[in-house]
């Protein structure tokens, strides 16, 4: 068999049932019904690998993905989903790009020209270019930013075009993004995850890189704010965004300080973050939070979201930002119809991309002839998502409503008309999908970014394509079950290196990586406690299935550690379950899995996990996946009923987990202010938790095996059998447990490393005095070391205990914002 017949073979063991829709254009097949030059080297190459080498490569791909956190939320839901990458790319020609990309920047310099006129002079409006309904009927109309000069003189700075091939093989624009627009990051990771299944093929095809889009746009951002070294954040609103891992990824891969609305305050006309050095100044905001909610003062009143006095650092030009608050108005539909006569007003030429046609029904014109041809239209609300006259839906066929319906929404048009939009039913071409082992068409729609820069628009030369899981999607209608799919311009010639890295000599050199906010302080504090918390109950969840499964503990003389360890896991919010056949098993089990008792290790691992993500961008993926790893395992042990054996084996490779994540947090993490406040959490709960097996263990009335318990849970039995060839004793295991300075499991030991700590934090002020929470540090460290274990009982140790969580509140009271402000109110404070 000759090579181009072997080759013949495999294509078309992947085309031979691909059938395009009839009359809808087919990015892959073209109209001779053969699939185009540049697809035929990626079909080629997935034909070589086999069905199997495929199955394998996506594997490694959804792999990848849980262990990189790559998540998103649907609206309404409070669990997030793994992030749907199809398996198919969609292939787009450098020629074809170019025209794209040119057209893309325009439509962005004429959205950014006319922002600035809306907001600025309003000669559109006056001069009747514009109708005046088009604007104020917008709800992303906001008012407060009329005659705001913006910092760096662009409204818009970050914009994306959603865009999809109609029926006449052109790119049409279907609607756009100038309010928050999502997806870059998700188009990177997807990058980043194909790539890594299909490394070579990446270089075969000259796929054009990233990288140097994101570069240009940090770069752009750089020279809009007012200091030449900037401080740059990202804007987020939190944790239960549907967006958030992006907004994670994006901030940690362009070096952004990832901040909410609470981390930020205004001070003398200008925009702060709260950290723990006090507030440090902010100049240049990358939004992710909708423009209504950004200042309670002058927008939403009810948003917490947002920072008071925000729009009036924006009046006074301190700080840059993209987008500009207001800029989400050039999304209506109603501006849609304006744009073809306002670009040639505006730029002196026609729009290189066209708009889905669209008509505003607050014309009257316009709204006759919608309602002469409304079933041969989509009616849309004109300022908004939805609307309730279209039953909550994005849009409404009119071919397809019911009688009742159509009538009410005519008359609905006839009473308001500028509230709606007719616009043209336009199919959108297909690209194809991966589905039950072949391939499929699937309409898509492609978004397209473009970034501002000191030298006009960039284009990110790829974007974010959806795909939809239906045959027959209409550009108007897509949304709901579609896939992602990663973008390949292919390069007339290989692809140049881009990296987000400057240029050697361009950047000085800095071992602190900028200022720790308060709230990513008090999220690692807690995290750290957390895990130490997890760990501490599946320590005694541990030694109680060690005695319950030994026939000598059970017995009458060795019950004592046995029931002090049910005591303490009760005592800690464990309820116990029926169903196992010993009430003590039955109670580490539900110490171990039972996420409805707040004291259980899955319950605690659940709430460090929680705290991690929203510190996401400050914490390693290796970090991440080992967190993910100890929650699977304790939900699984939840999923049956185990014998005691099955829950000593679950508590003791929890346990390696929880030990193989504080080495990796102590070999990888930087030791600045991020890791000491992490490693605060882990000491401050570790000497609570110690004290408490003292208690517990250790009391007026000890026995050897208690005293041994005590040693197990504090990992201590090695240590104290090489330096006492005696059982057990009372003052020298309180000693090793409460004082000892060498053993990192005693109070003493945390004492130390807390004062350590607290000692190495930035000062609030320059005058010598030491502050609350290192007088009680260096108090409780030296009531320590003085102590005498002999003297130790358990009412001393409950006041040691007790002193330690004092600590603990004045350290969250000092460091962590707590919604207040933790500057100190006369002018010796820091302010830079």
């Amino acid at each position: 068999m000759t090579k181009a017949c072997d080759e013949a073979r495999r294509l078309g063991a992947w085309i031979d049932d691909y059938q395009p829709i009839p009359g809808v254009p087919d990015e892959m097949i073209g109209p001779d019904g053969r699939p185009r030059p540049h697809w035929s080297t990626l079909l080629d190459t997935l034909a070589q690998l086999g069905d199997d080498g495929v199955d394998q490569r996506f594997a490694a791909a959804a792999r990848r993905i849980n262990d990189m956190g790559v998540t998103y939320r649907v609206h309404g839901e409070a669990r997030e989903r793994l992030w749907p990458l199809g398996r198919m790319p969609l292939l787009l020609t450098e020629a074809e790009w170019r025209e794209i990309e040119a057209g893309i920047a325009q439509r962005a310099e004429l959205l950014d020209l006319i922002l600035r006129d809306i907001y600025g002079p309003g000669r559109l409006v006056t001069e009747g270019a514009l109708p005046a309904a088009a604007v104020a009927g917008s709800l992303e109309f906001v008012r407060p930013m009329r005659g705001v000069e913006p910092l760096g003189g662009r409204w818009l700075r970050f914009y994306a075009a959603e865009i999809g091939r109609g029926p006449d093989g052109k790119w049409w624009v279907l609607g756009d993004r100038a309010q928050a627009p999502s997806g870059a990051g998700y188009a990177l990771e997807n990058r980043l995850v194909l790539a890594r299944a299909f490394p070579s093929l990446y270089r075969e095809m000259n796929v054009r890189r990233l990288a140097g889009f994101f570069r240009d746009f940090r770069a752009g951002l750089v020279a809009a704010a007012a200091r030449p070294d900037p401080r740059i954040c990202l804007m987020t609103p939190g944790s239960w965004s549907e967006t958030y891992s992006e907004q994670v990824y994006l901030a940690r891969y362009l070096g952004f300080l990832l901040v909410e609305g609470e981390d930020l305050v205004t001070t003398e006309g200008k925009l702060h973050v709260r950290t723990v050095a006090g507030l440090k100044r902010a100049d240049a905001v990358w939004r992710r939070v909708d423009a209504d909610w950004c200042d309670p003062l002058e927008a939403n009143a009810a948003s917490r979201l947002g920072v008071p006095g925000l729009f009036d650092t924006l009046r006074q030009g301190a700080v840059a930002m993209a987008n500009m608050p207001g800029a989400g108005l050039v999304e209506s539909r109603a501006l849609m119809s304006f744009l073809p006569g306002l670009s040639r007003r505006l730029l002196g030429e026609d729009l290189r991309l066209s708009n889905i046609a669209t008509w505003w029904c607050g014309q009257e014109a316009e709204r006759a002839e919608i309602l002469r041809a409304i079933d041969d239209r989509a009616i849309a609300a004109a300022f908004s998502d939805t609307m309730d006259s279209l039953g909550g839906a994005r849009v409404a066929l009119g071919a397809e409503l019911e009688p009742a319906r159509r009538a009410a929404l005519i008359r609905a048009i006839n009473e308001r008309g500028m509230d709606y939009v007719g616009q043209e039913i336009v199919q959108l071409s297909t690209t194809p999908a991966y589905c039950a082992g072949g391939l499929t068409p699937r309409p898509f729609a492609l978004r397209v970014f473009a970034a501002a820069t000191p030298d006009g628009w960039t284009v990110m030369p790829g974007g974010f394509c959806r795909v939809s899981d239906r045959r027959d999607a209409r550009a108007v209608s897509m949304g709901a079950g579609a896939q992602s799919a990663d973008v390949w311009v292919i390069g007339e010639k290989p692809a140049e290196s881009a990296t987000l890295l400057p240029a050697r000599g361009e950047t000085r050199v800095v071992r602190i990586p900028g200022n720790l906010p308060s709230r990513a302080a008090d999220n690692l504090f807690w995290m750290g406690r957390y895990l130490e918390r997890a760990e501490a109950t599946l320590r005694v969840v541990r030694c109680l299935c060690n005695r319950l499964t030994d026939p000598q503990s059970t017995a009458m003389e060795g019950r004592q550690p046995i029931e002090r360890c049910e005591r303490l896991l009760i005592a800690c919010g464990v309820a116990a379950p029926t169903g196992l056949r010993h009430p003590g098993a039955a109670i580490a089990f539900a110490a171990s899995s039972d996420a409805g008792s707040h004291g259980s290790a899955l319950a605690v691992v659940l709430q460090a996990k929680r705290a991690a993500s929203i510190i996401r961008e400050r914490l390693s993926q290796d970090v991440w996946q080992l967190i993910g790893r100890l929650e699977l395992r304790l939900q699984r042990l939840a999923s049956k009923t185990p014998l005691e054996a099955e829950i000593l084996e679950s508590a003791e490779r929890s346990l390696h987990t929880l030990a193989a994540l504080s080495g990796l947090m102590v070999e990888n993490f930087n030791r600045v202010a991020g890791w000491a406040f992490l490693d605060l959490g882990k000491r401050i709960e570790r000497a609570i938790n110690t004290s408490r097996f003292a208690r517990h263990f250790a009391d007026a009335d000890p026995t050897m095996d208690t005293l041994d318990a005590l040693l197990e849970l504090i990992d201590s039995q090695i240590s104290y059998r090489s330096r006492y060839l005696a059982g057990a004793a009372l003052a020298p295991t309180l000693d090793m447990a409460m004082l000892d300075p060498f053993n990192p499991h005693s109070v003493g030991f945390q004492a130390r490393r807390i004062d350590e700590h607290l000692a190495a934090l930035p000062a609030l002020l320059d005058d010598g005095m030491m502050e609350p929470q290192r007088r009680l540090a260096i108090a409780l460290r030296a009531e320590l070391e003085a102590e005498d274990a002999r003297r130790l009982d358990a009412a001393r140790i409950l006041v040691i205990e007790q002193r330690v969580m004092a600590l603990a509140d004045v350290i969250a009271d000092r460091y962590f914002s707590r919604g207040g402000d933790n500057a100190p109110a006369d002018k010796r404070s820091k302010l830079a």
